[in-house]
């Protein structure tokens, strides 16, 4: 009870930010080199004055004793300040003293109070206001003449009462140029919220206090689109909206605070439950709509929850590190949800982290290989192609899942180097083995998002058709949802570019993430390949079997052909024949290998045929550019 009447009691003090360790060593060592000094001053005023030995003694014990303390640092900083802070004022009380009667003496309070300022702490006003009020009223009251010098020798604690009220309002008047000038580097500009160097002081100083704190991490996403959009105005009035929902969210004593464009942080006193509640609301105030100019938007967010009891160093940067942790993983389990952090998290990233600095050199350092999955016709199971995919053996840790390092690829854009380097290679190898069947061998490559984002396209292809002799008219490139992210337009150009060349385009994973009429009314597209979450559930699901059978007749409508994905067994195999799917790839027919051991997959060598007549795809690239 007592440790909580206290606890409510600090929050009720303004604080300001807690000074760098560096910044308060510095300005305590002159604070101490100042008592020094007025120690020996007051030495020296005091033989001037006609006092004698006794008296520099007492001086020298009251003024320079308490600095001894004071460097002391097992103390810690409050108990440093409070020990200079005694000789300071100890300093104004020998002053006083030593010079009887002269009212202008008592400024030296008001100045020793602007030094212990310095420490932007309570405890140093504190101490300076109970030795004001002791000294003229305890003193004042057997030494009146000493200490005033009109009526007030009669009414002392009335006057101590009155020099301990300008003392306080000494002290408020600094705190409050002190907090005044803190705002201005302390707080966002934009929404008004605290900045990160104040969330790290204020979880500092909640965690000093003791008990339960959490700390919420919370990412926008896809932010990024909003200010591609619709302008940078747009996205700042959409910060300032989500901004005051935060501060709805909260609790009073709950501090909010914007560390980054869009990257949000709130501290909150609790455990994990009370932070899951907030985080809760959090993520259903953001998910309403926001009105602004050219309609509302919708922005989601991620939102990851650290606590103070998870473990660990318990500091504010590993509350904070461990809530991003989190957050990042909110991300990659598909965004717009919350995670709480668990043991394991840190070592996740350290592992992701070593990934990316690995993979960003495993094209040049020959870990990437291509393995091939072979495209069959189920009318009569023979081989048109082969779809690429890429593998990364590391040197340490063996062969990594793409599922593992593809995600971390596309965020750090090494994936467009390694998109370059799987199409050269996978044509090579296309081109070997057309040359070795005689038949014109299909080769099916992924090309990402962030292909179109970071590079030229339709360039590296052209590039890899050249180098490889691959024709352009048995190249197949697999796209997905993602390319439409941004940049609808410019993806669609450099679509229709390639088909231009006489490269056939897929929508990979369809019927998943937007509506699948949704890419064939934006995409430029030939080929439909049915993801593997429907291939799955046949034949006992009956949805899944309409589901296929309306994408077959839609593709049928629309021109396209159509690949099935993820063919495990006989079954799945006969209801796709029996659903009029022309093709299906999956491990029923043959895992993903290396080219060596493709071979029992390829078509019967067969008679050699003429390459058609045409100009290169270099020339054609050029003349479909200058229509």
């Amino acid at each position: 009870m007592i440790l909580e009447l206290r606890a409510r009691a600090a929050r009720l003090l303004p604080e300001g930010r807690l000074l760098p360790d560096a910044v308060w060593q510095r300005r305590h060592r002159a604070i101490v080199r100042l008592c020094l000094a007025s120690s020996a001053l007051l030495v020296i005023f005091a033989w001037l004055r006609g006092y004698g030995q006794p008296a520099a003694v007492a001086v020298i014990l009251a003024v320079a004793g308490p600095v001894a303390l004071a460097v002391l640092p097992q103390l810690g900083r409050k108990g440093q300040a409070a020990a200079t802070t005694v000789s300071l004022m100890a300093a104004s009380v020998a002053l006083v003293h030593l010079w009887q009667g002269v009212t202008e003496s008592h400024f030296i309070f008001f100045v020793m109070v602007g030094v212990v300022s310095l420490y932007q702490d309570w405890v140093p006003y504190g101490i300076a206001l109970l030795m004001v009020i002791l000294h003229h009223g305890a003193v004042g009251t057997v030494y009146p003449h000493v200490v005033f010098s009109h009526e007030a020798q009669h009414n002392p604690w009335v006057w101590a009462g009155i020099h301990g009220a300008f003392v306080l309002a000494a002290s408020l008047a600094h705190l409050a140029a002190w907090r005044l000038n803190e705002d201005q580097v302390l707080s966002d500009p934009l929404t008004g919220l605290a900045n990160r160097t104040l969330l790290e002081e204020i979880t500092h100083r909640v965690l000093q206090r003791g008990g339960a704190v959490s700390l919420l991490f919370i990412d926008l996403d896809d932010f990024k689109d909003v200010n591609d959009s619709r302008g940078h105005a747009a996205g700042d009035e959409l910060l300032l909206v989500l901004s005051d929902r935060l501060r709805g969210c909260v609790r009073p004593g709950d501090v909010v605070a914007r560390i980054g464009g869009d990257e949000f942080a709130v501290v909150v006193h609790g455990g994990p439950d009370v932070a899951r509640a907030v985080g809760e609301r959090v993520l259903t105030s953001l998910a309403l709509p926001v009105p602004l100019d050219g309609g509302s938007v919708t922005v989601h967010g991620s939102v990851g929850v650290a606590a103070s009891t998870d473990g660990g160093d318990g500091t504010a940067g590993a509350l904070l590190r461990n809530a991003d942790l989190a957050m990042y993983l909110a991300k990659a389990q598909g965004k717009n949800r919350l995670v709480v952090y668990a043991d394991g998290m840190a070592e996740a990233a350290r592992r992701r982290a070593g990934l990316a600095q690995d993979l960003a050199d495993a094209a040049v350092a020959g870990q990437l290989e291509v393995h091939y999955q072979p495209i069959v016709r189920l009318t009569d199971g023979r081989t048109t192609g082969f779809e690429a995919l890429v593998r990364w053996n590391h040197p340490e840790r063996g062969l990594i899942p793409p599922f593992e390092f593809i995600p971390l690829a596309e965020e750090t854009g090494a994936i467009t180097g390694i998109g370059r380097w799987v199409l050269r290679a996978a044509l090579r190898q296309g081109a070997a083995w057309s040359t070795r069947t005689g038949a014109p061998l299909r080769m099916a490559v992924n090309v990402s998002p962030r292909q179109f984002q970071d590079g030229d396209v339709v360039r590296d292809v052209v590039a890899a058709l050249e180098e490889t002799g691959f024709p352009a008219g048995q190249l197949t490139l697999e796209v997905t949802e993602g390319v439409l992210v941004r940049d609808a337009d410019s993806v669609v150009a450099q679509l229709e570019e390639l088909r231009a060349l006489g490269i056939r385009i897929a929508i990979d994973d369809f019927g998943t993430g937007f509506s699948g009429l949704s890419y064939l009314r934006h995409l430029p597209a030939d080929i439909i390949k049915i993801d593997r979450s429907f291939v799955s559930d046949l034949p006992q699901d009956r949805s899944a079997t309409t589901l296929i059978t309306s994408i077959v007749e839609l593709a049928r409508t629309l021109g396209l052909g159509v690949v099935a994905e993820g063919v495990e067994t006989e079954e799945q195999r006969q209801t796709l024949v029996d659903l009029d799917c022309a093709q299906a790839q999956g491990y029923f027919f043959a895992r993903p290998e290396p080219a060596d051991r493709c071979t029992a997959h390829l078509p019967m060598p067969l008679p050699r045929v003429p390459a058609p007549a045409g100009p290169p795809a270099a020339e054609r690239l050029r003349g479909a550019r200058t229509v």
